[in-house]
């Protein structure tokens, strides 16, 4: 009888003890990641009590692939419009989270005089934080729902971005072993650009491929075809001397913009569990517990930093975003803790054969204790903040909420922002299109071409032509004005003349180096110089034809990237609440005894301080409901109120929080935002209550905040009697808020101008007196 081969003897060892040891801390309560690292430790070769793997290298490809599959599932649920949701306050306190990490383990590791890669690569493992772990202690504290957890749900999106940036940072250097300014940027650079092309690529041809195959795409397809994407996008990425990892992570955040998005993730599920499960076991295998004896006070000591320096890293950068004190500090005992992007680091070191051999057991070993820490320290964020009001100066309190209070006012972005911004965008995509097409004509078409033709001109004129074709409409665009008809809105207006003239002239700079980089790859100066004449006269001679040709290829390419949100809305609630204050949802059991009832008559507000802002019926979305609205079975209310005080009103529902309000299709609804507006001194809303001022019928809204002289109240009583310089934060209709806010700030700026002739006026009567006094010799 033929023996079996090591492999699948080692392999179905793997996945029994993995069954045992997670099964045991599945009943433990346990976070399932820490029972793969100790099943890796009963069968790998540090321990000998128990049967061992035998053929570690294959252990180790089949690894390889779990990291992929890892990545590539972290990609379909990044998604790049995330990134863009998350907003400033995420992506501020991430970056000084990670760098403020990378650099204390830097130093760690200078001070105890370990080399400078072992140093960066420790710094790189610090930074990160697991999500892994953390969506499951937030699953078992039930703070999902919190004001908090979204905040931390942002840090980490923007913090999957930072480590596919930190490992393609850490490879250049491992690789070039060199640590120049001037390395790391155009490594940065190279990112960037290849990022950003195979994003556009991808999101013009993978949804148009999937669309076309529709009919041909059962379950199994589905999966075989996304699964191949990903090695196609891994394969694309060895080749640009990017990791394996980074090209899985991309396809997996191109194929989140798709409406199999969901799909793929589900079918993918099974397949990206067993192979993250090898991956684990064999992080695990690799646990020495002689090192762990030996490094004992280092690992005690990386576990300090990691606990104090994340929370004080991330409870810095969230107020400096202008977070409350509470959600900071909620934010940074949430995240102190490092996982599975740890492991990813510091296996890159050990494959790249440029760390030392400790570093990676170490990083085991603090991962799996801060694990265990993490769900002591969500319950100790509290408690430390209620310390921190105490023994904090109550000026400093005050100067905080008042930072917090001005970064959270919402400002509009006026035409020429947006211009500005667009022009931005347009500019730096369309260049990146046009310099990769020029690269790929370069580097594969013309050599492709010299091989079949010949090398002549001819042949490179042929080359020139079929470049040029691809690029016209991207050249187009460049040289014609962005965006007409703001354009002509924004020059009848002699201050933005000027401004929009430079920034054309700039584009049309942009189009001519780009078209000087081409033709410098296929002719000599003299001809180039021609070509580039007769190009611009192509140009504009053909223009209409090729503007028809831009259009459709943009066309095709916001239809893909918006089409999921065509068909299901994006399950994201716009910000609607002030402050500590945040939106929340809950759904009316059938069996609730307040239906039938109306608003007033259920008292909520009265009752527990929170206002209802929508209220979601069937396809029926009522925004701002009036104390005459019923509560119906089912329906969903969108709530605002501190976390108290939900807390309390869900308790009365007996109803769970969700995450989120979901976005129901509706095709005639007015858009529903946050505003405030600033009670001028001749304003008709000044000495009165905000029941007798009509705000709530003149702005279809609710007033959820004021803040008056310093201090803050949210959900404010109907019968608070406004005063001058009130601050009044109001949820409700855009057009009508909009117009209130304009009239009050007209009304301050018309008081201000009669302050200052009156003040004129009695100034010029005192020189007037003062000059008869003089006359009369008194």
């Amino acid at each position: 009888m033929e023996a079996l081969p090591h492999l699948i003897t080692d392999l179905g060892l793997i996945l029994g003890a993995a069954a045992i040891v997670t099964i045991l801390f599945k009943w433990l309560k346990q976070p399932l990641v820490l029972g793969y690292l100790i099943a890796g430790f009963l069968v790998g070769p540090n321990l000998h009590l128990t049967p061992t793997i035998v053929e570690i290298n294959n252990i180790k490809v089949w690894a390889e692939i779990g990291v992929i599959f890892l990545l590539f599932g972290l990609g379909l649920e990044f998604s790049f419009k995330k990134l863009m949701r998350v907003g400033a306050p995420a992506s501020i306190t991430a970056i000084i989270e990670v760098s403020g990490m990378v650099f204390f383990g830097y130093v760690l590791g200078k001070l105890m005089n370990w080399s400078q890669i072992d140093s960066i690569f420790l710094g790189g493992v610090l930074g990160i934080s697991s999500t892994t772990i953390i969506m499951r202690a937030f699953d078992e504290a039930g703070v999902k729902g919190k004001q908090f957890a979204g905040l931390v749900f942002g840090i980490l999106v923007m913090e999957d971005l930072l480590a596919i940036v930190l490992l393609v940072l850490l490879t250049t250097i491992s690789i070039s072993s060199n640590f120049s300014g001037t390395d790391m940027l155009l490594s940065v650079a190279k990112l960037i650009f290849f990022l950003v092309l195979w994003f556009l690529l991808g999101i013009f041809f993978v949804p148009t491929l999937l669309r076309w195959a529709k009919k041909l795409l059962n379950e199994e397809m589905l999966l075989i075809t996304s699964l191949a994407l990903c090695i196609l996008m891994v394969w694309l990425a060895s080749v640009v001397g990017f990791s394996p990892a980074l090209g899985a992570f991309i396809m997996g955040s191109i194929l989140a913009e798709t409406i199999y998005a969901e799909k793929i993730e589900h079918l993918l599920k099974p397949v990206k569990d067993l192979f993250g499960a090898v991956f684990f076991v064999s992080v695990g295998m690799l646990f020495n517990p002689s090192i762990f004896v030996n490094y004992a006070w280092l690992i005690i000591l990386l576990i300090f930093i990691i606990i104090m320096g994340k929370i004080f890293n991330v409870t810095i950068g969230a107020l400096v975003s202008g977070q409350p004190l509470k959600i900071s500090v909620q934010a940074g005992f949430s995240l102190a803790q490092i996982g599975e992007f740890s492991f990813i680091i510091a296996s890159l070191g050990m494959t790249l054969k440029v760390t030392s051999d400790f570093i990676y057991p170490i990083a085991i070993a603090v991962s799996a204790i801060t694990t265990f820490t993490t769900p002591y320290l969500l319950k100790l964020a509290e408690p430390f903040y209620n310390w921190l009001v105490k023994v904090l100066p109550p000026s400093w309190l005050k100067a905080m909420n008042r930072y917090s209070n001005r970064t959270q006012k919402q400002s509009n972005v006026n035409e020429w922002q947006a211009y500005v911004r667009s022009w931005l965008i347009n500019s730096f995509l369309i260049s990146i299109l046009i310099t990769s097409i020029v690269l790929l004509s370069s580097y594969y078409l013309l050599p492709f071409t010299r091989t079949k033709l010949g090398d002549n001109t001819w042949t490179t004129i042929v080359g020139t032509i079929g470049t040029l074709i691809f690029v016209s409409p991207f050249l187009w665009r460049l040289l014609i004005p962005y965006n007409r008809e703001r354009l002509q809105i924004l020059a009848a207006k002699k201050r933005f003349r000027g401004s929009i003239y430079l920034l054309h002239f700039i584009r049309i700079a942009i189009a001519i180096f780009l078209i000087g980089f081409l033709l410098e790859r296929f002719f000599s100066p003299k001809i180039a110089l021609v070509v580039s004449v007769l190009l611009f006269a192509t140009l504009i001679l053909l223009s209409n034809k090729i503007r028809v040709l831009y259009t459709r290829i943009k066309k095709q390419f916001l239809l893909n990237y918006n089409e999921r949100e065509q068909i299901k809305k994006p399950d994201v609630q716009e910000e609607l609440a002030p402050w500590d204050a945040h939106l929340a949802s809950y759904v009316i059991d059938s069996n609730f005894i307040g239906i039938g009832k109306t608003l007033q008559e259920l008292a909520w507000r009265e009752n527990f301080g929170i206002n209802v802002a929508r209220i979601f019926r069937g396809n029926k979305i009522i925004n701002t409901p009036n104390k005459f609205e019923k509560i119906y079975p089912l329906d969903k209310l969108a709530v605002i109120g501190t976390d108290e005080q939900l807390t309390s009103f869900s308790w009365k529902l007996n109803n769970s929080i969700d995450e989120t309000v979901t976005t129901v299709n509706s095709t005639n609804r007015n858009e529903v935002i946050l505003s405030h507006i600033i009670i001028a001194p001749k304003s008709n809303f000044a000495g009165k209550t905000i029941r007798e001022s009509g705000i709530r019928e003149s702005t279809h809204g609710i007033v959820v905040g004021v803040e008056s002289n310093g201090e803050r109240m949210i959900n404010p009583e109907s019968i608070y009697v406004m005063k001058t310089g009130d601050i009044l934060w109001i949820v409700g209709d855009k057009l009508r808020l909009t117009a209130l806010k304009k009239a009050e700030e007209k009304l301050g700026v018309k008081v201000e101008e009669e302050e200052i002739k009156s003040e004129a006026n009695f100034t010029e009567a005192l020189i007037e007196n003062e000059n008869n006094i003089k006359n009369q010799g008194v």
